[in-house]
């Protein structure tokens, strides 16, 4: 049956049965041919089975297909770029000439059509009837008409060597007798060739009648007189020749051609075909039914319907290197060839330009020379579109040298020709010069984008299936403005580009060319040589063609416009060092990403390495002349020593380059591995951080860093790291040296790409311009700044050279323990104790001991427990023995001065944390009245724990004893600056016991606590005790145990922390801890148990969102405004799962500010003081958690509707409680059960009687020698 029924064109699928075989060409016979025929008897029919002897086997062949298509399809006509070929208007039909073309007979006569009078395209057999054939057809209208004149299409020969038909094997007149059981035979112009056999109405006939694929013939026989039969799997068709000798010959060469292919009727319905750019089935002028129409590679076959497509019986097919494709109106289009006009329709408007589209394709296809995008397509960078990374880009920008797609290349030509030269690499053939294609080879896509895309921020990178717009300010902007490109070190200094242009035009550095001019460089400049007036003369008098080859097509482009911020100091050029070395090294693969594990000898490869003049350069062997690979002076921006065995070779190094990959070589040869880091180090540090070479660093390169107030501008510095301290040459400094162990904060911000280093008095900010070099950096300075070994100085130490450890334990204990009753004295749990001392020696400078949250004795038994363990102990072994006789002599007097000298022979680290130890002893012995700890006590405890002792001899609490006793002799102290000291800690126990009072407590030590149900009222008040370990959720519970309130299934009950002062509140977390949350609480607050009737929808927000992520706008206030300092401006915001930034427009690239999340407690509801321009607000509070400078700042943030709100807070508490947002089976409505807690801020056992005679506490100090686990065997 034939398909009547419009079917939507459609791009090939694999579950469309494959069809037969691909054209293919073939070397056509000649008359001359000596190739002997077998005798054929007329009265036998020659069949072809897999039996047929002896005549020469043709090679296998593939199935018969629809012809291919490389080009890869478009999304959309709209963004397309295509121009229409050029076609000389002698062969276009024009339409003076339709009358010539096109005549109108008036009597029957024969009439040329696609289809030929024995195939007719309708199903209706009264049709046939009325008719006998397609021969008694008359045309009514002459528009448009597919029918030519007998006399031969437009007096054009037809192009039988085209490169897109395959060689004619035979053609000749045969007599072709039609299907319908007629009696008469028809003339048909017969040609056969490799793929097809094809009947036409005459010789001059360009398009066929019929084609049949000879994949899709099953059988070849003669028969009868003169006749010879052709079988396909449908249809037999029977054709006469005019003697034997003649059908002899045709039957011969439809076996060759037939013999070998594999038959149609062994394909799969489940083939898959890839090789059609698109199909379907469109409505030809002046035939009643559509045809099944195909795209594909340069040719367009129309085909019956789509079962003849499947088994491959065609109509015709069109070679589109002749065609042209016009718009007629909004659902036709004609398709124009020399020969003939198809006029097609479709269904819609839509798909009308997906055909034209298709069409123009297969159109560029036919016209195009793939010689030059084969070549360019060798660097694997230029696979990929250098603007969007779409796959196959056949367009190039011969002045910005990019190499892009389709889409992207009609946006190029939308700057216009001073900005970028857009050729085609398949069609513009003759602008492809060698030296240009090389150009385009050496720097390649990856290397050039270095340049101009060295700053795209994610948010507004393309991808291939980006639209028009965004393509439009992309490339705009990346081309255009410049916004993306890294800027020369010259930037802004004229004299120097073009000094800088003149020198570096003599080498072959061609990408600091496009670099130094695409930043202001004048390539017309004058470069006062009479002899080399200009750039390009002097590139082409030093031999450098692809130097002038990249100038001469940048004479007159239009330079990007935007400019940088903040002035440019001048700058001098100076060309790379000559450093020379050569020797083998042995080379693993380039990487993309961090190594993360050993890498063993036989992923190593032996490599010949050279360097010269700045360029580092490795061969396959030393007699091999051509690199493997290059890597030049300005490409190297990090050289890193591997530690010693790291790798399979002993002595390992690796470079890191401005394209962000990481090469790394090895040696067994130390001496070599030396050589060769310095000279490689040589070469890439400019002079003026020459000193850092002269170090054994572990690491060196180049970074940007931003500090001081000039924030917004980063400079490019050089950094060497050298254990733990860092070297830097900043902004033609002197140099200056980090060290790292000090630094008060060391954090990594935005998203892993600002590396934050804070030292007393100083921020330095420092930032990398590849993700690959700056994380080796982040890695190896983070490591150098944590603790290196076991022995005090390799501590991370405080500005004054203390432990961080012992800073932070003491300045705690200060702050809360100096009143807390055996202190030192007393056991915390030895788990968290064990667990404290593993956090401080992971990276003390991250521990923040607080309050509430760790206990005293849990933080001074492991500040006890550092001193008793660490390496060398705290007098050194050298001077242990000194220290400990100096008890013996008999006077005070000489007892200080031999103390004063012992504490002078110290390492500095030793002497300056002994002097903090004993001043913080001297202030707790102050205050023993409170604490029970004086002097002889904590001489007890610290005299083993300092020396590392036993305990069974009191010599080394004597000498505790005497340091204590004497501090301020020893230590010259100055006595007013102890008396202020003493006078604070007098302060803060005065400031804490005040504090204590505010909350009342039991004799147990827990608080007693006011809550409230649902409003805050008499009758609803509830007086509750809350131990140290409960929860929100367990408040929660007791409050509603004690009204006897069951809870629902959705019942959020909840606990709230409600300010009247701020007008907000907020819902506690169900794991959140009571206690510690009151100690923040202020007067003006109380807590609130009531439901939370929004939990159901945040629920079900959280569950529907695909990522933690949020973004949108909120109008935006500071705390400062309340000083009428201004008031609510809209910000746009994004949220992740760290960090909240606020920008000042949705197109901003920098955030103004950005808070971590987890810092913060957001509250709902804003006070109506600050006029909120909506009643839907949250409110986000910052406290500072240092306990010498309490800080408190709070934001304002408004939305447009209630629901926005919840949303943002839902988003909120998901990322600050890892998405546990609430109890998976909700509060358990249970009274908590759990028995108090033990004191845990006085810990289990005491180690030390607290009162009692001093016999007592020496007898004790004794047992506890003799017997030291027996103290622990109570600790639960």
């Amino acid at each position: 049956m034939f398909f009547n029924s419009p079917v939507h064109p459609r791009v090939a699928s694999s579950d469309d049965p494959a069809p037969a075989a691909l054209p293919r060409a073939r070397t056509p016979k000649t008359p001359e041919d000596p190739s002997p025929r077998l005798p054929l008897d007329p009265q036998q029919p020659e069949v072809l089975t897999s039996a047929q002897p002896a005549l020469p086997a043709l090679p296998a062949r593939d199935l018969w297909r629809p012809p291919s298509i490389t080009a890869s399809k478009q999304d959309s006509s709209d963004d397309s770029d295509y121009t229409e070929p050029f076609i000389p208007s002698s062969l276009l039909v024009n339409s003076p000439d339709k009358d010539m073309l096109l005549p109108v007979p008036r009597q029957k006569k024969r009439i040329s059509s696609l289809c030929s009078d024995d195939e007719l395209l309708d199903d209706d057999e009264s049709n046939a009837n009325h008719r006998d054939s397609w021969l008694d057809y008359e045309p009514v209208s002459t528009q448009g008409s597919l029918y030519l004149p007998s006399c031969g299409p437009l007096g054009l020969p037809p192009k039988e060597d085209s490169a897109h038909q395959s060689a004619v094997i035979k053609m000749g007149w045969l007599d072709k007798n039609p299907p319908q059981g007629a009696l008469y035979y028809q003339r048909r112009w017969v040609k056969l060739d490799v793929d097809y056999l094809r009947y036409f109405d005459n010789e001059k006939e360009v398009y066929s009648k019929r084609m049949i694929a000879t994949a899709a013939i099953t059988k070849v026989m003669c028969v009868g007189e003169l006749k010879f039969e052709v079988v396909t799997n449908n249809r037999t068709f029977l054709f006469r020749a005019e003697n034997e000798v003649e059908r002899n010959d045709w039957v011969a060469d439809l076996l060759d051609c037939t013999r070998g292919r594999r038959r149609i009727s062994t394909i799969s319905t489940g083939s898959s075909v890839t090789t059609e750019c698109y199909k379907g089935y469109l409505e030809l002028r002046g035939l009643r039914s559509k045809l099944f129409t195909v795209v594909a590679s340069d040719k367009v076959f129309l085909y019956k319907n789509i079962e003849d497509y499947h088994i491959g019986m065609g109509i015709t097919s069109i070679d589109m290197n002749v065609g042209n494709v016009k718009d007629t109106d909004r659902r036709s289009f004609d398709l124009t060839t020399p020969y003939r006009i198809f006029c097609f329709t479709v269904e819609s408007e839509q798909l009308k330009e997906q055909w034209v589209e298709a069409m123009r394709t297969a159109i560029g296809e036919a016209l195009s020379n793939s010689e030059v995008a084969e070549r360019i397509w060798a660097e694997p960078s230029n696979g990929c579109c250098a603007d969007c990374g779409a796959a196959g880009p056949d367009w190039a920008s011969i002045n910005l040298c990019v190499v892009v797609c389709k889409r992207c290349a009609g946006e190029h030509r939308g700057l216009g020709p001073s900005i970028s030269k857009i050729r085609s690499l398949k069609m513009d053939r003759k602008v492809w010069t060698e030296d240009l294609i090389q150009l385009f080879l050496l720097l390649g896509n990856e290397r050039v984008n270095a340049f101009w895309a060295a700053n795209v921020p994610p948010s507004e990178a393309l991808a291939p299936s980006s639209c028009s717009r965004d393509r439009r300010s992309f490339i705009g902007n990346k081309y255009r403005q410049g916004k993306y490109r890294k800027y020369h070190p010259l930037y802004g200094n004229q004299r120097e580009l073009d000094n800088a242009l003149c020198i570096n035009v003599q080498c072959s550095d061609v990408l600091e060319t496009l670099s130094l001019v695409f930043c202001g460089a004048d390539v017309n400049g004058p470069t006062g040589i009479a002899d080399c007036p200009s750039t390009f003369s002097l590139a082409t008098a030093h031999g450098q063609p692809l130097q002038a080859e990249f100038l001469s097509h940048n004479l007159n482009t239009e330079l990007p416009r935007s400019e940088v911020g903040g002035a440019m100091e001048t700058v001098h050029y100076a060309p790379s060092p000559s450093v020379s070395h050569n020797g083998f090294l042995y080379k693993t693969g380039s990487m993309a990403r961090a190594i993360a594990e050993k890498k063993g000898r036989d992923e190593f490869s032996r490599r010949w390495c050279t360097l010269n003049d700045g360029c580092f350069s490795y061969y396959e062997s030393d007699k091999n002349s051509s690199p493997n690979g290059t890597l030049k002076a300005a490409e190297i921006v990090c050289l890193a020593v591997s530690p010693p065995e790291k790798h399979g070779y002993d002595h390992t190094f690796e470079l890191y380059s401005d394209s962000d990959r990481l090469y790394l070589f090895g040696t067994d040869d130390p001496e070599s591995h030396r050589e060769w880091v310095k000279s490689l180090a040589k070469t890439f540090i400019p002079a003026n951080a020459d000193p850092l070479l002269r170090l054994g660093f572990e690491r060196i390169g180049r970074l940007k860093y931003k500090d001081g107030l000039n924030l917004q501008t980063p400079k490019v510095g050089w950094f060497a790291l050298v254990g733990s301290t860092l070297y830097a040459y900043l902004d033609n400094s002197q140099g200056e040296e980090i060290h790292l162990r000090k630094l008060l904060e060391l954090s990594i911000q935005q998203d892993n790409e600002v590396l934050v280093l804070v030292e007393r008095g100083r921020t330095l900010y420092m930032e990398g311009e590849r993700k690959l070099d700056f994380a080796g950096w982040c890695s190896a300075i983070q490591s150098a700044a944590g603790s290196g070994g076991d022995t005090l100085s390799q501590q991370q130490l405080t500005d004054t050279d203390i432990p961080v450890i012992v800073h932070s334990c003491i300045g705690y204990i200060t702050q809360c323990g100096l009143t807390s009753e055996g202190i030192y004295r007393k056991s915390g749990v030895n788990s968290r104790v064990a667990a404290l001392c593993d956090d401080f020696r992971r990276d003390a400078r991250s521990i923040c001991l607080r309050e509430g949250v760790h206990q005293v004795d849990d933080v001074s038994n492991a500040l006890k427990r550092f001193f008793r363990d660490v390496e060398a102990g705290l007098f050194t072994p050298e001077a242990t023995a000194a220290w400990l006789s100096t008890v013996a002599l008999p006077e005070h007097s000489q007892k200080i001065a031999q103390y004063q000298l012992l504490l002078s022979r110290l390492p500095c680290v030793n002497k300056a944390t002994l002097t903090a130890l004993v001043k913080h002893l001297y202030c707790v012995q102050r205050f023993s009245e409170l604490n029970q700890m004086n002097l002889h006590n904590l001489a007890i405890v610290f005299g083993p724990t300092l020396f590392q002792t036993d305990g069974k001899d009191y010599t080394a609490g004597l000498v505790i004893e005497g340091l204590i006793e004497h501090y301020t002799r020893i230590f010259e102290v100055d006595e007013q600056q102890l008396k202020k000291q003493l006078d604070e800690i007098t302060a803060i126990i005065k400031v804490r016991e005040s504090c204590n009072t505010k909350v009342p407590t039991n004799g147990s030590g827990d608080f007693i606590c006011t809550v409230y149900l649902e409003e805050k009222t008499e009758t609803a008040e509830q007086h509750v005790k809350i131990p140290g370990s409960m929860t929100a959720a367990e408040l929660t519970c007791e409050i509603l145990d004690r009204r006897n309130i069951p809870i629902k299934e959705k019942d959020y009950w909840s606990c709230w922390e409600i300010s009247v002062k701020e007008e907000i509140e907020r819902p506690l977390h169900y794991q959140e801890r009571v206690l510690a949350m009151l100690h923040s609480l202020g007067t003006d607050s109380y807590l609130l148990i009531k439901k939370h009737l929004a939990m159901e929808i945040m629920k079900v927000y959280l569950a529907t969102k695909v990522d933690v992520a949020k973004n949108g706008l909120m109008k935006f206030r500071e705390e400062r405004s309340i000083l009428g300092l201004g008031g609510f401006n809209e910000r746009y915001f994004i949220l992740n799962a760290n960090t909240l930034r606020m920008y000042k427009e949705v197109r901003s690239n920098r955030p103004e500010r950005d808070w971590s999340v987890k810092s913060l407690r957001i509250y709902l509801g804003i006070k109506k003081k600050v006029r909120p321009p909506s009643s839907w607000g949250l409110t986000m509070v910052y406290q500072s958690e240092k306990q010498e400078k309490p800080e408190r700042q709070q934001w304002y943030l408004c939305c447009s509707s209630e629901a926005e709100m919840t949303e943002w807070f839902a988003t909120f508490l998901s990322i600050q409680f890892d998405g546990d947002v609430w109890p998976e089976h909700g509060v358990q409505h249970r009274r908590s059960t759990r028995p108090p807690p033990p004191d845990i801020r006085h810990g289990n056992v005491s180690l030390i009687p607290l009162r009692g005679s001093e016999n007592e506490m020496r007898n004790s100090v004794a047992a506890f020698s003799q017997d030291q686990l027996a103290l622990f065997r109570d600790i639960r």
